[in-house]
């Protein structure tokens, strides 16, 4: 196993694990590897300088002046991502719970929520860009929030 430092088109950068150098090229090739802070595939490996491990196992981390060892930018960007990621997790099990799932009819119940057609109640769905634009120029507040697919176990 192999652990690289890869970074996206976006300059986020991450750290996966691989089989094989081969591995990671046809994994990178093949447009199978996802940025896990914006989700793009556009991603490629970044520079790294070498991991040389003391006796200690402190690979993947630089000391600071006062010799206490610093988790590297990417250990870091990738355990923010690792929140965000568990954050909007929770947020879409919420909202699956607490909220009728309208599928592409939602501009239409929006609309028909706003102007008092049908009782008011917590909606969501799928919407166009521009059919969002025209709600929020009527003064129906949307807010568009990236769903991220379930995970398998």
């Amino acid at each position: 196993m192999i652990l690289y430092d890869l970074v996206c088109h976006k300059d986020h950068s991450f750290e996966v694990w691989f089989r094989d150098a081969a591995a990671c090229k046809a994994q990178l090739a093949a447009k199978e590897v996802r940025c896990p802070t914006c989700g793009t595939k556009k991603v490629s490996k970044a520079l790294m300088a070498p991991s040389v491990t003391s006796k200690k196992g402190d690979a993947g981390r630089a000391d600071d002046k006062s010799g206490q060892k610093l988790p590297t930018k990417a250990a870091m960007e990738t355990e923010e991502a690792g929140k965000l990621r568990r954050a909007l997790a929770e947020l879409r099990d919420r909202i699956e719970q607490d909220f009728d799932h309208v599928g592409p009819q939602f501009a239409e119940e929006a609309r028909k929520i706003h102007y008092g057609e049908v009782e008011h109640r917590n909606i969501y769905g799928e919407t166009s860009a521009e059919e969002a634009k025209e709600l929020a120029e009527e003064g129906i507040e949307v807010s568009r929030i990236p769903w991220l697919p379930k995970q398998d176990a």
